[in-house]
């Protein structure tokens, strides 16, 4: 199964935070799934990190890839494919880039490990 890890999935698997579920971290550790993270919760971080809304151990541009490499998670890039996908996304979501995450799910057959309720309402599975 492919896995794409919702921003603060990402953030709780790289700080071992108890917000993580008992069956999203069995998920996330099962060894026959593909792990994934998002250009655009890249973006995120780098931005709310930018903003002073989000305190990182280190500055993102080692966090990030360290982390990643860390816990065997594989880069996701953001595909044209993926962004036009947006044009036909219903407007459940305001988030830019949690409708990014949904829309790359879509385009790349992915489950989306989120506990956002708001990305449940889309088309695309999810696991927590």
């Amino acid at each position: 199964m492919k896995i794409l890890l919702d921003t603060c999935a990402f953030l709780w698997i790289a700080s071992d935070d108890k917000n993580l579920s008992a069956a999203a971290r069995d998920c996330f550790q099962d060894t026959g799934n593909e792990v994934w993270l998002s250009a655009a919760s890249e973006w995120e971080i780098v931005v709310k990190h930018g903003a002073k809304k989000l305190v990182l151990p280190e500055p993102p541009d080692d966090f990030l890839p360290a982390r990643r490499r860390a816990y065997g998670i594989s880069a996701l890039a953001i595909s044209e494919e993926a962004v036009l996908r947006l044009a036909r996304l219903p407007g459940l979501h305001k988030d830019p880039f949690d409708r990014m995450l949904v829309c790359q799910a879509i385009v790349e057959g992915c489950v989306i490990l989120t506990p956002d309720p708001l990305i449940r309402q889309y088309p695309v599975r999810c696991e927590w």
